[in-house]
């Protein structure tokens, strides 16, 4: 039997970190973000849906993130139209995915779980989290988006705190070695319980 866990935060939190300390353990990851960026590619599977709603996103065959995210904030109505297309590719690819691991273990590295109603499909859910302060010095520390985009990108999701209360798992990422550990917790627990 193959276990889901369930990964999500919101952006900022620390999920791309903690996802590489499950890899470390031998589990499968997943990546719902780099799912989107292949869907996205020459040739993906969302290019032909996407130009349909939003033809200035696409540009030689391939989705320009750029291009699209500059069309919705131009038009935020349009949200439910790119999520309608979006949503059952990435499903899709996560079935896929699921269906072909290896591992005892499957974490499925999903941003909107819980806004995307994924969660049902999980066998447990671990939330990462940091305090808000520390969230958007990480955010704004990138340099790849300024407060307004990152304000906007917030309002899409579900507060943080309503995504721990939901959670099986809460691993906070404030010190890593401590949500290094964490981890190797929750997959000794898991693992135990599989051969249990």
């Amino acid at each position: 039997m193959t276990f889901r866990l369930g990964l999500t935060g919101s952006i900022g939190m620390g999920k791309s970190t903690t996802a590489g300390f499950f890899r470390d353990l031998g589990c499968d990851v997943w990546d719902a973000d780099a799912a989107v960026h292949r869907l996205y590619a020459k040739g993906g599977a969302a290019v032909d849906p996407i130009s349909q709603v939003f033809p200035q996103a696409v540009v030689d065959g391939s989705v320009s993130r750029d291009m699209l995210r500059d069309a919705l904030m131009a038009n935020p109505t349009l949200f439910p139209q790119l999520e309608k297309i979006i949503h059952p590719l990435v499903a899709q690819d996560r079935f896929e995915f699921i269906q072909s691991a290896t591992s005892d273990i499957v974490v499925l590295d999903i941003p909107l779980l819980f806004e995307t109603g994924a969660n049902q499909a999980m066998d447990a859910v671990a939330c990462v989290s940091v305090s808000a302060e520390e969230q958007k010095r990480r955010v704004m520390a990138r340099g790849t988006m300024n407060e307004a985009a990152f304000e906007k990108i917030l309002e899409r999701q579900w507060p943080n705190d309503e995504k721990v209360a939901l959670s099986d798992y809460v691993i906070k990422t404030e010190n890593l070695d401590d949500a290094k550990q964490h981890v190797i917790e929750i997959v000794t627990k898991i693992r135990d319980s599989l051969n249990a």
